[in-house]
């Protein structure tokens, strides 16, 4: 099970994650979110990281080749893009995970146009969970995100079945600050199930 912590905004956090076994840590490049973090002080934190752990740029209806500048300045292995994004706005050269948001009006037929390594699949709202039954069967890498947390996400994997699972404002004390017992638990629960 691929899990990823998202949010990171401070290498104590990031530590913390790498040590309950995070595969993946999410650094937020996007201006409206309280998590956001400049791409100077993400390569400061990238810099000190295990290779082996991924580290994924979250970026929101950003040009492509800004996407592609931040990506390499700051040592990402991943790119997360969580906007409306079309396949014609993916940077060329990068490993993409393509968030989408689960709905009423939610169709699966739709997810085949996006040329991504990964599909996250996250609520309607932060924090928000959807129904995970959706996810299952989808073909591919799927990340099921949105309002998990340890009291739910073993559930969630079971009805969902996915490639990975990504949590964030659950596991925080305030946003951008990660609640390290609440982060443990969750990471126990998830690589458990």
């Amino acid at each position: 099970m691929m899990v990823k912590i998202c949010g990171i905004t401070n290498r104590e956090d990031a530590r913390a994650a790498i040590e309950g076994r995070a595969r993946a840590l999410g650094f937020n490049f996007w201006p409206g979110s309280p998590r956001y973090i400049t791409p100077e002080r993400a390569r400061e934190l990238i810099g000190g990281l295990a290779a082996d752990v991924w580290k994924v740029g979250v970026f929101v209806n950003e040009r492509a080749e800004t996407i592609a500048t931040v990506a390499n300045d700051v040592g990402l292995d991943v790119v997360q893009l969580h906007g409306r994004e079309t396949a014609g706005d993916f940077p060329a050269g990068l490993r993409v995970w393509k968030a989408i948001r689960i709905g009423a009006d939610f169709d699966r037929t739709a997810l085949g146009e996006y040329p991504a390594e990964a599909l996250l699949l996250d609520g309607t709202a932060n924090g928000v969970t959807f129904d995970w039954r959706l996810a299952a069967g989808i073909p591919g890498k799927v990340i099921v995100a949105g309002g998990l947390d340890a009291a739910n996400v073993a559930r969630a994997i079971d009805q969902a079945r996915p490639w990975g699972v990504d949590a964030c404002s659950r596991l925080e004390s305030s946003p951008g600050k990660k609640d390290h017992a609440k982060m443990a638990q969750f990471l126990k629960a998830a690589l458990s199930a």
